[in-house]
C-alpha cells in the first residue's frame, strides 16, 4: 500500500485585542498566512475554512483534469478552475452544503466532447471531490484557438458550454 502524508500546522494566538491565527504548510505554499476562523457574509483579505477547501479542490481538480488529458493525448493548453464553496449556517453551525466547479480550457487538439469526457472523470477521480461530502456541479467550456484576422488582431472564436452536474 502506497500512502502520502501531508502536514499543515496552525498557531493559535488569544489575546487582549483578539485571536491571531497562522497556518503554515510543510510544502510552502502556505507559510504563516493569517486565516480567520469565522465566515462572514463580507469579503475579507485573511483566509478562513472555506477559502481553502475551495483553493484545495480547484488545485486538485485541476491536476485530475491535466492527468485525464495527458492520457486522452490532449494536454498542451491552458486549463483555469475556479472553485466555489457554499456554506450554510445550520443549526450545528457553519456547514459546506455545496461546491461548483467553473472550468475553461484553452486545449487546441481537444473536441469538445473529448474534453467534457476528460472533465467528467476528472471530478470523479479528483481527491478532494471524493473527500467532501457535498454536491459538487460544474460548468466546463473548451474555448477555441483564436485566429488572426488580416489586420494581425485576434478574434475570439465563439465556444461552446456543456453543464453536468
Amino acid at each position: 500500500m502506497k500512502l502520502i502524508l501531508r502536514r499543515a500546522a496552525v498557531r493559535w494566538t488569544a489575546g487582549k485585542r483578539g485571536d491571531f491565527r497562522l497556518v503554515t504548510t510543510d510544502s510552502g505554499a502556505l507559510s504563516l498566512a493569517p486565516f480567520s476562523s469565522t465566515l462572514r457574509q463580507s469579503n475579507v483579505s485573511d483566509g478562513n475554512t472555506a477559502v481553502l477547501i475551495a483553493a484545495a479542490h480547484a488545485a486538485s481538480f485541476s491536476q485530475a483534469l491535466a492527468q485525464e488529458l495527458g492520457k486522452a493525448a490532449l494536454l498542451g493548453g491552458d486549463i483555469l478552475t475556479l472553485a466555489l464553496v457554499t456554506m450554510e449556517l445550520l443549526p450545528a453551525g457553519w456547514t459546506m452544503v455545496n461546491t461548483h466547479l467553473n472550468v475553461v480550457a484553452r486545449l487546441p487538439h481537444a473536441t469538445q466532447g473529448r474534453f467534457i469526457d476528460a472533465a467528467v472523470r476528472a471530478k470523479t477521480l479528483c481527491p478532494v471531490s471524493r473527500a467532501l461530502r457535498v454536491t459538487i456541479s460544474m460548468n466546463a467550456k473548451l474555448e477555441r484557438e483564436v485566429r488572426r484576422r488580416r489586420s494581425g488582431r485576434k478574434t475570439p472564436q465563439p465556444g461552446v458550454t456543456a453543464r453536468k452536474a
